[in-house]
């Protein structure tokens, strides 16, 4: 996927067991936050960052969506435990992780596994990809993502 080419829609489960879609924000922009587990510490870190960056990043106009292979038990329970404001999707048949190309080998352990590599995507109002943040560090990654739609509004 290259910035500027349209998004597919997708549909999956949130933490609710509710289907969401990416057209159910159509005429938003959308922060797709693709991270490798719930209640990590990485994916903690970023996961608390943009609940604590969410007034600033919708008044920029965007809504927030996290996205793992978790389950929505999983996810509810990570919302839960850290107070997230914001919809997280369970992709436990990795369908959405597919379509986005996030999934990459890592070695845990000593063994060679599948999982999430940490990424973002930004996507715009009409559908169509903004940004993307590859090789995410969670550190700060809120901040990076609002100046970014920031800098989209501006060039407007």
């Amino acid at each position: 996927m290259e910035v500027h080419d349209k998004v597919a829609n997708f549909n999956l489960l949130n933490q609710d067991g509710k289907t969401v879609q990416l057209t159910d924000f159509s005429g938003k922009s959308v922060v797709l936050f693709f991270y490798p587990k719930a209640d990590t510490p990485g994916c903690t870190i970023e996961a608390c960052g943009f609940r604590d960056a969410l007034t600033r990043l919708q008044k920029a106009g965007a809504v927030v969506l996290g996205i793992s292979r978790d389950t929505p038990k999983a996810q509810k329970k990570f919302q839960e435990k850290y107070d997230l404001p914001y919809t997280l999707l369970a992709d436990v048949d990795e369908t959405v992780c597919k379509q986005f190309d996030v999934l990459r080998e890592k070695n845990m352990y000593g063994k060679k596994v599948m999982g999430i590599e940490r990424t973002t995507f930004l996507i715009g109002p009409d559908q169509r990809l903004l940004h993307i943040f590859a090789k995410v560090k969670p550190e700060g990654h809120a901040e990076e993502v609002l100046a970014i739609l920031k800098e989209n509004a501006a060039a407007k």
